[in-house]
């Protein structure tokens, strides 16, 4: 496996992996979704185990942790820690990007979103519980790994090797099958360029918004590391997420009366909310940053020329209208 650990055939294997939910996505979603269904089955079956072994060997043992190591770890852990559960936890909301392509989504699309987020609360706190439970609550660079080794013996390092694997190799599946579609539809409306809104003339998908993306997800995994990129993805997910509250306040300013769900104090909690983003994005380091920095960048100049073209386009069709009517 050390052959992996290269330059040159590390990023050569994850072409391949790569390529493969790329070509799923590519022929259609139906093919892209079963890929990210098995996977996410075969993801789910060995942390179901350790789960399963956990509980039955330390139910019986419960204890309640010191206040003393919840709070030792300090701040800057704790940020750092929350910025990753972003990744974990950030997501599902990406089940409504595909929703064009999907039959009867208004029954089907609202019913994921609930399960799938309760089924990872409850498989994230069955973890930790085993987790604390097998080795403490002493930090610790691989967690599963020696949890894993308490619970299967030697063997159960590897073992979690390839839970990990897996649980990564879902996610990167699920998001080439979402996010693409995202920028599609982004491109259809006008706000991206028009190159990625093309569909496949036989198929029928955004095949070049999914072969620019896992382009750009190739080179990021080639470059980088597993921890950095899940940092990166923690920091632009909580981006999303305060414009998103941001976004709850000026739509509640814009229709008071609109036939939406309402929850009591949404803009105190849409204001904490962007609290909570901005203090977790300082966790961020110089190179991660600058990424996002650049990214913003190039995210304010394609809006400006978002709405320079929609400004002009308004103009000729106001022109084309009043020609006509002059005629």
């Amino acid at each position: 496996m050390y052959w992996v650990a290269s330059g040159s055939n590390r990023a050569l294997l994850l072409f391949v992996l790569i390529a493969i939910p790329t070509a799923a996505n590519y022929v259609g979603v139906r093919s892209g979704a079963r890929l990210s269904t098995l996977l996410t089955l075969l993801k789910l079956l060995p942390l179901a185990l350790i789960i399963s072994l956990g509980v039955f060997r330390f139910s019986h043992q419960v204890e309640l942790l010191h206040a003393s190591e919840i709070t030792s770890p300090g701040r800057t852990s704790w940020l750092s820690a929350i910025l990753l559960l972003v990744f974990s936890y950030g997501g599902s909301e990406d089940a409504l990007l595909p929703a064009g392509e999907m039959k009867e989504p208004r029954r089907t699309v609202p019913f994921a979103l609930l399960t799938g987020l309760l089924g990872c609360m409850i498989v994230y706190a069955l973890l930790q519980f085993v987790t604390v439970a097998s080795i403490g609550a002493r930090t610790t660079d691989r967690p599963l790994a020696e949890t894993a080794s308490v619970l299967l013996g030697r063997d159960g390092e590897m073992f979690v090797v390839v839970a990990v694997m897996m649980s990564t190799y879902a996610w990167l599946s699920g998001a080439i099958l979402n996010l693409p579609r995202l920028a599609c539809s982004l491109a259809s409306g006008g706000d991206f360029p028009t190159f990625l809104g093309r569909l496949h003339a036989r198929f029928n998908t955004p095949a070049t918004a999914i072969v620019f993306y896992s382009a750009i997800v190739w080179v990021l995994a080639a470059t980088g590391t597993f921890l950095w990129a899940a940092a990166l993805s923690g920091g632009a997910t909580i981006i999303i997420y305060s414009g998103m509250c941001a976004t709850l306040i000026c739509l509640r300013q814009r229709q008071p009366h609109a036939d939406a769900l309402r929850i009591p104090f949404g803009r105190t909690f849409a204001v904490t909310g962007i609290l909570i983003s901005m203090t977790l994005l300082t966790q961020l380091r110089g190179r991660e940053a600058l990424l996002m920095a650049v990214t913003a960048l190039i995210a304010t100049a394609n809006w400006w020329w978002a709405k320079r073209r929609g400004i002009q386009t308004q103009k000729i069709s106001e022109a084309i209208v009043a020609t006509g009517v002059a005629d």
